[in-house]
């Protein structure tokens, strides 16, 4: 949990964001990206002037979060990879809706050339970017954008999450990550992602993932307006902020996230370490983190 002397900013912090949510999430995803292009383009061309890093992406392409978080998430969670998820300089590692390399930059420094990293995203450009950026700099970083249907950013997509199949070999990785992706999957796409990723995860391996779980403690929160969302729509298992558009934000409740864990040969490794994003005073982070392997190894006993 947050540490002690942390708190007061954290808290800061957290409010900021209420903000920042409030007024973003009002706004649709054609809009939002218009207005982001209109917005950061110029500032992009200033960066670019004084020498941007070529591992910063142009901040008109990052989506998702604020442009200024994006190195701070990364070195966040890669800081959760070591100490929860117990990463290793030679693990092979699968990123799952891996984006714009949010979590790959930070692990430039870190997978030593015997690791390995596999992201794929359906956001043409943030793979094109990666994969201009950083597999140049890191043969051992590869990126795909899968043929996945989606609403705003690939309608005419082939295949469906509920039935999409990775392209990579069973038992491969060491370690998998899926940083704000199920907070935007359907129930049938996050039972099959799950089904995939112990599929995928050799025996042993760990998964690290981020959700809005719902609980006894944060309905209330909800109910009481502090939530950074307002998951007013209820469903079987899971609520979401807007019924004609529910991928925009989905949380589920958590005793059958535990099953469906269960279900698909992943053992949760507790606790779960629970979020700021309902409005809760401790807390790890914004969204609810989940560290499963489909054993134990020494490394949590």
């Amino acid at each position: 949990m947050i540490p002690k002397r942390n708190k007061k900013q954290s808290l800061n912090r957290r409010r900021q964001y209420l903000l920042y949510y409030s007024i973003i999430r009002l706004i649709p995803d054609p809009i939002k990206r218009l207005l982001r292009t209109i917005y950061y383009v110029p500032i992009d061309i200033i960066d670019n002037l004084r020498g941007r890093d070529d591992l910063t992406p142009p901040r008109s392409l990052i989506t998702g979060s604020r442009p200024a978080d994006f190195k701070n998430i990364g070195e966040e969670f890669k800081k959760y990879f070591l100490e929860l998820g117990c990463l290793e300089p030679n693990n092979r590692v699968l990123d799952v809706g891996c984006g714009i390399g949010r979590m790959a930059v930070p692990l430039t420094s870190y997978l030593s050339p015997s690791g390995e990293y596999y992201g794929f995203d359906i956001d043409k450009r943030g793979i094109e970017w990666c994969q201009k950026q950083i597999t140049p700099r890191f043969n051992n970083f590869h990126f795909q954008r899968p043929d996945i249907y989606n609403k705003f950013y690939n309608a005419n997509g082939k295949y469906h999450a509920h039935e999409y199949k990775f392209p990579y070999k069973d038992n491969y990785f060491d370690f998998v990550i899926l940083y704000s992706v199920f907070t935007h999957l359907l129930p049938g796409d996050l039972g099959n992602y799950l089904s995939e990723i112990s599929r995928v995860l050799r025996p042993g391996g760990r998964c690290l993932t981020t959700f809005f779980l719902l609980n006894n403690e944060t309905e209330p929160l909800i109910q009481s307006g502090v939530s950074a969302f307002d998951f007013k729509f209820t469903f079987d298992g899971y609520a979401t902020i807007d019924k004609d558009t529910p991928e925009g934000a989905i949380a589920y409740d958590e005793k059958p996230t535990r099953e469906l864990y269960k279900q698909n040969g992943l053992e949760i490794i507790e606790p779960i370490r629970f979020g700021w994003w309902c409005g809760r005073d401790t807390f790890k982070s914004f969204q609810d983190i989940i560290v499963a392997s489909k054993q134990h190894t020494s490394c949590f006993a």
